[in-house]
């Protein structure tokens, strides 16, 4: 593979650049149409997936686009003016204003175009000539940031999971008719597989993959679907997704800044490695990753060299890299980051033993000087009243699909009681095995197993992936945090973290926006007080494939950041609006502001926590667990447990979109919302019956609170009393 450097020569040789005098004279240079006998005609079936750009700086743009005939490389051209009508065009060096749409790179073009004025409208086409006439795409708008010294408003708005898997694209509809400077995409542009009946809707508009062979097959008979694997699948996503209407008006309208997040390569992802399988099998493939960069890169405006342009659909080199940061004037310092390549494992795995003692009471001693309330009583299975357990228990094991080799040593008591009373139902009651019974278990030695941290079944991500049981979680992760001097929670990797706190601290901007893929603020809910089986009446953190699942370095992260002073955190990925403050461990009262939106079209968090409880084997056992997930907004809100005192704001059954201005004394978000079942209707050509709702925030220059306006105020969070003072 070539290095970085080597990549960027190789494609500056074979991209098209575009330069542009910054005082370039207005009268057409190249004029569209003025070869000899070239006739001009509308081209927008050339041009399948229309056209975008991104990556907005003060002298430049990237543009995309792809046109689609026949395998062969297809010439182009490309035209920018500062009019729609493009009766004042850009003078652009006539050699490389025409491009190759190479076969290779899928006949897709980026171009960066350098020497704009800074904070202007541009207009931009592009033309496909065939057999003597012009074929014009349509024409895109694009806007180039303010130079960094410019004392202006910035307003743009941010998005995130956009399944089109039997879903419309109806916040695209509405989105399209806002005045943005840009909008930010934070992940899951696409979704790998093709109709996971776990989440996405089995019927309506759907995905098929040309390259089937190519492809991961998963599920079985009616609930069999497919996930990308090879590019041309990958590909064949974005060319399906960016096959929308709305979402092509969109990338007409506003430059896009975009990070990626999972589901551009696979579900809940750590580097190249997929989670399908829950353990069952290694899921790290290089391969497939790369396919999916490809892919993204090929298809996504955006750019990575200063002073060179990328050619889309290139070998990757081995670093490459993704978090890059913006400047939108003297308020805005816009920072993405890419927290799923260099992320590890996540701390428990999906195919734990619930019985594994991780944390014994030597252990525990030493590091908290004492036993904590929630330590549980276990045995040595093999020693233990002559092995009688061991082999019970490892046969038993065995069959749930659990690794015999695990059911060793130290197992909870919890657990040992669980199986042996399974194999009794089976058994005489002459030959049936005694359990361990209370008296008993007291004199043991105390310990946190698996199942303490919310592992109760098999191969699945309850307990490894989503609700994990808050105390006994945060503590192991601690332990693991110590004894691998960081490596457990090394979310950015140690490059991208010395640079993400460099450019946080060195910013001068009035706000350091930073585009975060999944949710900073801990999530929890407390069982505790209804009325469910003892063993749930607990504290569980809903997602610890987000922050929640890397505590101390959040913590760590947060130290730094709460210092710098006007930071806010924009968020996807959990398919809901929150609005609230990520603070320090210990001392809350230090915190940044974070703000995240709905998803654009996926499923929404109430909606997948009650399929998630419904389809677990355990938890759907469980009596009024639908119910309480159901619920999730007052669980998540609840004055009386004060889970979350820092969260003033959950709506977690809802799509839509945030539109952020941000000027020198304040910043203001309205989340607009559009109802959860409204995603499974086109509104399209019924723009007037769809109904969106707005919550408007704000913090102010020079603190870290938030405040919603309401009935005509604004109105400061309380967390102490959980209200708006």
């Amino acid at each position: 593979m070539l290095k970085r450097r080597e990549f960027l020569r190789a494609t500056l040789v074979t991209a098209g650049a575009l330069v542009v005098p910054a005082c370039g004279d207005p009268e057409i240079v190249n004029p569209l149409g003025a070869e000899p006998g070239r006739e001009l005609a509308d081209g927008s079936a050339y041009f399948p997936q229309s056209i975008a750009s991104g990556d907005p700086r003060p002298g430049s743009v990237v543009l995309w686009a792809r046109v689609q005939d026949g395998d062969e490389d297809l010439d182009l051209e490309v035209e920018v003016a500062t009019d729609a009508e493009f009766t004042q065009r850009v003078a652009l060096d006539a050699g490389q204003a025409k491009l190759k749409a190479l076969a290779r790179h899928d006949h897709c073009v980026k171009v960066k175009v350098r020497g704009l004025s800074a904070g202007t409208v541009y207009y931009y086409r592009f033309i496909y000539v065939k057999g003597g006439t012009a074929y014009v795409s349509r024409v895109g708008r694009t806007k180039t940031a303010p130079a960094e010294d410019d004392d202006v408003k910035v307003r743009f708005a941010y998005v995130s999971c956009q399944d089109y898997i039997g879903r419309f694209y109806n916040t695209y509809l509405a989105l399209a008719e806002e005045e943005l400077d840009f909008f930010v995409h934070l992940g899951d542009y696409v979704y790998e597989t093709t109709g996971d009946p776990s989440f996405q809707s089995t019927s309506g508009r759907s995905v098929v993959f040309t390259d089937a062979a190519g492809a991961i097959a998963l599920g079985e008979g009616e609930n069999a679907y497919q996930a990308a694997r090879s590019l041309s699948n990958y590909r064949e996503l974005y060319k399906t997704y960016r096959s929308d209407a709305n979402l092509q008006r969109v990338h007409e309208r506003f430059p896009m800044i975009a990070t990626w997040d999972d589901h551009e390569f696979s579900n809940d992802c750590y580097g190249a490695t997929a989670t399908y399988f829950d353990d069952r099998e290694d899921e790290t493939d290089v391969e497939r990753r790369r396919a999916a960069n490809q892919a993204w890169f090929e298809y996504q405006p955006v750019d990575y060299g200063d002073d060179v342009e990328q050619d889309p659909g290139a070998s990757l080199p081995d670093d490459f890299r993704i978090y890059r940061d913006f400047a939108f004037g003297k308020h805005v310092h816009l920072v993405m980051t890419d927290l799923r390549s260099y992320r590890p494992d996540h701390l428990v795995p999906e195919g734990a033993f619930p019985g594994k003692v991780v944390l014994d009471q030597a252990t525990l001693i030493e590091e908290l000087e004492e036993l904590p309330e929630f330590a549980m009583p276990y045995v040595d299975i093999e020693t233990y009243e002559g092995g009688l357990y061991a082999s019970v228990l490892k046969e038993a094991a065995e069959a749930a699909g659990y690794d015999a080799a695990d059911v060793t040593g130290d197992i909870s008591v919890l657990v040992i009681n669980q199986i042996v009373a399974g194999v009794n139902e089976g058994l005489p009651e002459d030959m049936q095995i005694p359990l361990i019974d209370a008296a008993a278990s007291a004199s043991f030695d105390r310990g946190i197993a698996y199942v303490d941290l919310g592992k109760f079944s098999a191969h699945g991500a309850v307990g490894a992936r989503y609700l994990a049981v808050k105390d006994t979680f945060e503590l192991y992760a601690a332990f693991r945090y110590k004894e691998t001097q960081g490596a457990s929670e090394d979310v950015m990797g140690a490059e991208q973290e010395a640079w993400f706190l460099e450019t946080m601290e060195g910013s001068k901007a009035t706000w350091k926006i930073w585009g975060n893929e999944f949710c900073l603020l801990p999530l929890a809910v407390d069982l505790s007080p209804y009325a469910i089986p003892e063993q749930f009446k607990r504290r569980f953190t809903m997602n610890v494939d987000a922050w929640d699942g890397f505590p101390n370095k959040r913590n760590e992260l947060l130290k730094r950041l709460v210092d710098v002073g006007g930071v806010v955190a924009i968020t996807g990925d959990i398919h809901a609006f929150y609005a609230g403050t990520a603070g320090l461990a210990g001392d809350p009262s230090k915190k940044i502001v974070e703000l995240v939106g709905g998803a654009v079209s996926s499923g929404a968090f109430r909606e997948l926590l009650t399929s998630q409880v419904t389809g677990d084997p355990v938890l759907g056992s469980v009596p009024g667990a639908a119910l309480l997930a159901a619920g999730i907004d007052d669980l998540l809100t609840s004055a009386e447990t004060k889970v979350n005192p820092h969260l003033a704001h959950a709506d977690s059954n809802a799509h839509g979109y945030v539109v952020v201005e941000a000027s020198g004394e304040e910043l203001v978000a309205e989340m607009r919302r559009i109802g959860a079942a409204d995603a499974l209707i086109d509104y399209s050509d019924k723009r007037g019956e769809l109904e969106i709702g707005s919550k408007r925030f704000r913090t102010l220059r020079g603190e870290s609170e938030l405040y919603l306006h309401d009935r005509g105020a604004w109105k400061r969070w309380d967390p102490d009393t959980q209200t708006w003072i």
